[in-house]
């Protein structure tokens, strides 16, 4: 389900269209995490740590992660797709882990939004796919727009 031009929750297997994800040029780092694999906060900046070649002076907290996927210099891209599999697994039981994770995608996302092709359509520096269950797509895509709506206010 398309929520920005740069944020996209599908059924696992499900397909995003390639001109969403790929420019038609450029370097790009695409990256995939396991939500099955972050249980616990820990876990999850494990993730992105070996996932994203996070710096050595990542520091292994909320504010840490943000600023990471707010910078990306490390890099060596034009643009960046993050996959996360089974993102209605991550965190369970812990709502406000799990809301600070995805506020911290969102900023990123937005951060890196509205990028142009050279055909006029507005891409993102950043994409993010998340994968779940199909009965998932629907409450996740609420969750993600309740958050990305108290993201624009603050």
């Amino acid at each position: 389900m398309h929520i920005a031009p740069w944020l996209h929750v599908v059924p696992q297997h499900g397909a995003v269209p390639v001109d969403l994800l790929f420019p038609v040029t450029g370097r790009t780092y695409a990256a995939r995490l396991d939500g099955r694999e972050m249980r616990d906060t820990d876990a999850v900046f494990l993730q992105f740590y070996d996932a994203l070649r996070l710096p050595d002076w990542f520091g292994w907290n909320w504010n840490a992660l943000s600023d990471c996927l707010r910078d990306l210099h490390w890099l060596p891209a034009d643009r960046h797709v993050l996959v996360i599999e089974a993102a209605d697994e991550v965190l369970p039981g812990d709502a406000s882990g799990q809301h600070a994770l995805f506020t911290c995608l969102l900023r990123a996302g937005r951060r890196w939004s509205y990028t142009g092709k050279p055909e006029g359509i507005e891409l993102g520096r950043l994409v993010l796919v998340l994968s779940c269950d199909p009965a998932s797509v629907a409450p996740l895509t609420e969750q993600l727009r309740s958050y990305l709506a108290e993201t624009r206010s603050s």
